[in-house]
This record gives structure tokens, C-alpha cells and sequence, in this order.
């Protein structure tokens, strides 16, 4: 089954081909090969220092027919055997340009279709690199709005273990960035600074919290840096970077060996745009009480292969999707 998938979530527009994986073994296997993967990043919101939802939804529309078409050429396929598109979560708008496109394109070629949710399309696409995670393991969905733990037991059942309160991890990066007077997207400005800082030149708190301590806070460590910025004898911009990091790292580490400790589940993936942060990663990749299976960066941020494999995953189990599907700007992964 050759699948075409669509994401229009936030500010990237992406199309992507995936096809079943050279070395799959029958319908149900649900293994898969990437075989075009097209993103098209909005520029137009960097003078915004963020998202405007009314702008990105004009240019989703402006180049979603290119892209497509771009990721339909480089695969070499004319005609899929379905179609998938992110219904959600995401801004309302830009959601929709996806959407009503995915399901036009499915009506005109007379294909199933089925309409994907975004987080489980970051939460699946290690299983796109080689090794795969087996089932079941812990992932740690960290983008800029969404900060999420997991464990996934099987493709479409997954269990909340931990979730952010309050603002989401690339919240809290782009909120720091805007303190240190810095661009959008704050993440990689942030990530190259703290390379050049001292990560101990500032305390920061690493918050916790009672009702669940799974669930993370961001909101008051971002708080902390915007307090010691105003002070009158703040550190230098690198070493608050790297301080900042720091403390981010710790506390996602923290969550990841309390839900390591609690399942006796090692195998641990990481997704999401923050997961392309460097020490994220390194972090993870020293860590020798788990199994890590990361995405390349450009798997990270949200791209059209994360949502052709979810929706090629649903689809081998018999999911087809009604036109009549609705946007669905908070829907939860794991739920129907």
C-alpha cells in the first residue's frame, strides 16, 4: 500500500510518500519505507517572533498543491493507493488547508482516506528508522506545543503517563528567546548559545510537581530566566542559554527514569521538534539504563512521512476515514 500523507499542522507544509518496507511480510506488517519527503518551512512568522495562524494558513494554501506535487515526482507515483492528512491537533486553520486538500485529493482519485492525529505521527516515526522500537516502549513527544510521556503498548493504544500543565518545552525555549532579545524559531538560537555557556552559571529550578510526578511545568522556569534577566547583574547570554538548557534536559530526564522505574520498560523514543536539540540528545545517547531510538533531525520537526506512516499504520488495520471527518485542533493522541 502506497501512501500519500499531508501536514499542515502549524508552520510547516509537508507531503511525503511511504510505501511497505522491502522486507515486510504480509498485509499486517506494518513496516514501512519513506520514499519522498517534502517540507516547505514559513519564513513570514520570523518578524512575529511567533505563529501568526491567520498567515500560516494563507501560505499552507499558497504551496500545498507544489509540495505535493513535489513529493508525488520524487516518488515516482502518480496515483496512491490512499491518502492521509493531519486533522489535528494543530491551529484550527492551517489544519483545515491540509485536510480539506487530503480529502479533494482522495475524492478526485477515488482512494481511501484517513485523517491522522499529529502527535501519534511524531510518537511513530522512530519506528521509521532502522531498528524500530518493539512494543512496548516509552516516548517523550517534546515539540513547541506539545510536551507529552508516553507508553505505547501497540499502534493505536497508548497511555498518557505525564504531560505538560502548562507551557510546552519549545514554548518555554521560544519565551526565552524572546527575553534574550533573540529570533523565531528561539530552539536552535538557544541550542548554538548554550554550546558557548557555562550550564552552572545560573541555578535554575527544575520544577515538580505533587498531584503527578510525571507531569512537567515549564512555565515557572521561564519565569526564573525572565526574573534573573531583569536583575541587575545577570550572567551573559550564553551562560543563561546554557543554564536554561540544562535545566529543560534534566527535568525531561527526570520524567523519563521515573516512567523507567515505574514500567521496567528500557526502550525509549524520542520525537518532536525539540528532540533535534543537541544536548537532548546527547544526553539520551549516554544514557546506559536505556535503549534510545531517535529520528534524524529532519524527522524531528513536523513533516508529511511521520503522517503517510501513521496513516498507513491505521489504514492496515482497517480504518477508513468518512469525508466528512472535522478538523480536530485538540485532539489527543491514543484517543478516538
Amino acid at each position: 500500500m502506497i501512501v500519500l500523507g499531508i501536514e499542515s499542522s502549524c508552520d510547516e507544509t509537508a507531503a511525503s510518500v511511504v510505501a511497505a518496507h522491502p522486507e515486510a511480510r504480509g498485509d499486517g506488517d506494518i513496516r514501512s519505507v519513506v520514499l519522498s519527503d517534502v517540507v516547505h518551512t514559513q519564513e513570514v512568522h520570523a518578524a512575529y517572533l511567533g505563529v501568526v495562524p491567520e498567515l500560516a494558513s494563507r501560505a499552507h494554501a499558497e504551496k500545498i498543491v507544489a509540495v505535493t506535487r513535489a513529493a508525488l515526482d520524487r516518488a515516482g507515483v502518480e496515483t496512491p493507493d490512499a491518502v492521509a492528512a493531519t486533522a489535528g491537533p494543530g491551529l484550527i486553520g492551517a489544519v483545515l488547508v491540509g485536510l480539506a486538500f487530503g480529502k479533494a485529493l482522495a475524492a478526485g482519485w477515488g482512494v481511501p482516506f484517513v485523517g491522522v492525529n499529529h502527535l501519534e505521527g511524531h510518537l511513530l516515526s522512530p519506528l521509521l528508522e532502522d531498528p524500530p522500537p518493539a512494543f512496548p516502549f516509552l516516548a517523550l513527544v517534546v515539540s513547541g506545543g506539545h510536551t507529552t510521556l508516553y507508553r505505547a503498548d501497540a499502534p493505536g493504544r497508548y497511555a498518557i503517563l505525564g504531560t505538560t500543565v502548562d507551557d510546552a518545552a519549545g514554548e518555554a525555549y521560544d519565551k526565552v528567546a524572546r527575553l534574550l532579545g533573540l529570533g523565531y524559531p528561539g530552539g536552535p538560537v538557544i541550542d548554538r548559545m548554550a554550546a558557548r555557556g557555562n550550564p552552572t552559571a545560573v541555578d535554575f529550578p527544575r520544577p515538580r510537581l505533587k498531584a503527578n510526578p510525571m507531569d512537567l511545568s515549564f512555565s515557572g522556569l521561564k519565569t526564573s530566566v525572565a526574573q534573573h534577566v531583569r536583575s541587575p547583574s545577570p550572567a551573559a547570554p550564553d551562560d543563561i542559554a546554557a543554564s536554561f538548557q540544562v535545566a529543560v534536559v534534566d527535568v525531561l530526564q527526570d520524567r523519563v527514569a521515573r516512567a523507567v522505574a515505574d514500567t521496567g520498560i528500557r526502550r525509549v523514543a524520542i520525537a518532536g521538534g525539540v528532540a533535534a536539540n543537541s544536548a537532548l540528545r546527547q544526553r539520551f545517547a549516554d544514557w546506559s539504563d536505556i535503549d534510545l531510538y531517535l529520528p534524524p533531525r529532519s524527522r524531528c520537526t513536523d513533516n508529511g512521512a511521520m503522517i503517510a506512516f501513521a496513516g498507513r499504520t491505521r489504514l492496515i488495520t482497517g480504518q477508513r476515514d468518512p469525508l466528512s471527518i472535522p478538523v480536530r485542533p485538540r485532539w489527543q493522541a491514543g484517543t478516538p
